[in-house]
């Protein structure tokens, strides 16, 4: 084997990380994988074909060795401890001025800690996003990229070649420094766990409320994904309902357990969020309706408990014609909250996001790839200082032409008993943001009366306390 040779290193050759080195190698870059498990080297070197092409080996020295300088190495393995162990068995090798990416879903300050650390050895670290799945790996991911500049700009070629495109234009692009990457995937994620339950409550709105089969639903879902509401999640969605049980009769969908599982980057969007004093309920939703899925025993015995009302009469294609203006409407605020908390971070992070760039790389080849997201990149280009999206002209008459339907929807399934905390909590953070005055002049009084929290006015300057007894 000579040394030196290999244009790129990727460490972790599970799915994902074996189906990007192959995508790095499609596009003219020799790579070299690692791994502590034999079969996954083996299986990665079988399926590449020609070892000048793709190559790789258990052993970390032999890996390194095998790289161009200065040496560009991904990491591909789950976020916390494992990162920081294998940062430890690759030092001994690097050179000062190699590269080290980070292209799981590693919490942020993880990220902004790891790149002070290799900063005193010389050896620059970022973290990139990587979204899309196994299928993205291989075919072209959006990659979501921070850290310091100058090095990007080595991995840039490799980067641009591998991500997806749309209408010709790589999605990735430098979006800040530090932690900037890192930070941009978790929310990507947090705005995935909104949209996903929207999907769902629309799914059981239509099911329960217009007696809609499973033919019925994949019909309708495909229609929908050739109109706005044209997305990535919205097509898979369509296809579930095609899947037959091999087990018994009747649709997969139907046998399988509610009761979701995470691995927690919903729950950090909307922890930082908290701390950043951004609103994101709809994303908060879509996390507690997973923690709630758990309850399953628990929901069971409740069920058995409580009556619900008996379902109101409704004609199908209404039902059907509202939802999805409803559903629309709710993808608009989710991602405007999403978006709302990339803005504020960057502020408080020294990121320096452009959100129209971000919108951009999102349009193809990540999980919440959409349709909209071209008019959304369009309305931050238009307004750079724009703080929400819902303050955007662009964004004016597509809310007004569905949010009286999100109404109808929210009406109908609180009369019927469906749950759908994800569209109640998206109209009600639509109510609330353009409500010039909110209730909680009232809170404050009462924060005042038992705290002595103090309060201001609206008709003079000024810090005012009240003995209220």
């Amino acid at each position: 084997m000579q040394q030196n040779t290999y244009d790129f290193g990727l460490v972790g050759l599970g799915v994902m990380g074996r189906n990007f080195i192959l995508n790095v190698a499609d596009n003219g870059f020799k790579a070299f994988g690692n791994d502590l498990d034999e079969e996954k080297v083996n299986a990665l070197v079988k399926e590449g074909g020609d070892t000048v092409k793709v190559n790789a080996s258990t052993n970390t020295e032999i890996f390194v060795a095998s790289l161009s300088k200065p040496r560009k190495i991904m990491l591909l393995v789950p976020a916390g401890k494992v990162v920081d162990i294998v940062i430890e068995g690759l030092l001994p090798f690097l050179d000062k001025e190699d590269i080290v990416i980070d292209g799981g879903n590693s919490f942020f300050t993880d990220t902004d800690r790891r790149e002070a650390y290799l900063k005193e050895k010389g050896i620059h670290f970022f973290g990139a996003g990587v979204s899309g799945g196994a299928k993205g790996a291989r075919i072209g991911p959006s990659i979501m990229p921070g850290g310091n500049r100058k090095a990007y700009g080595v991995v840039k070629p490799i980067f641009e070649a591998v991500a997806a495109k749309f209408k010709g234009e790589p999605c990735v692009a430098y979006l800040g420094p530090k932690s900037a990457g890192n930070y941009v995937k978790m929310v990507h994620n947090g705005i995935e766990y909104g949209l996903m339950q929207l999907i769902t409550e629309a799914y059981d709105l239509l099911k329960k409320g217009g007696k809609t089969s499973n033919e019925e639903l994949q019909s309708i879902f495909s229609s929908w994904n050739k109109g706005r509401l044209q997305s990535f999640l919205m097509e898979i969605t369509a296809d579930i309902f095609k899947v037959d049980d091999d087990l018994s009769d009747g649709k997969l969908v139907d046998k399988i357990l509610d009761k979701a599982k995470q691995k927690g980057t919903g729950k950090w969007t909307s922890q930082n969020a908290m701390d950043l004093g951004i609103p994101v309920p709809t994303i908060d939703m879509a996390v507690s309706m997973r923690e709630l899925s758990a309850l399953k025993k628990e929901r069971i015995e409740a069920d058995a408990m409580y009556n619900k009302p008996e379902l109101s009469n409704n004609a199908k294609e209404e039902l059907t014609k509202k939802m999805e203006a409803a559903l629309y409407f709710a993808y608009i605020i989710t991602y405007a909250q999403g978006l709302h908390q990339l803005e504020d971070a960057s502020k408080e992070y020294s990121y320096s996001l452009e959100l129209a760039t971000i919108a951009k790389i999102w349009r193809a080849g990540c999980i919440i790839r959409a349709g909209l997201l071209e008019d959304i990149s369009i309305a931050f280009k238009t307004n750079k200082g724009l703080p929400n999206l819902l303050l955007s002209p662009l964004f004016k008459k597509k809310i007004e032409e569905t949010v009286p339907a999100a109404r109808e929807i929210v009406a109908y399934a609180a009369t019927n008993g469906i749950p759908m905390p994800g569209l109640f909590s998206a109209l009600s953070y639509f109510d609330a943001y353009t409500s010039a005055r909110l209730p909680l002049n009232l809170l404050q009084a009462q924060r005042d009366y038992f705290g002595s929290h103090t309060y201001e006015r609206v008709d003079r300057e000024g810090i005012f306390h009240t003995e209220w007894e």
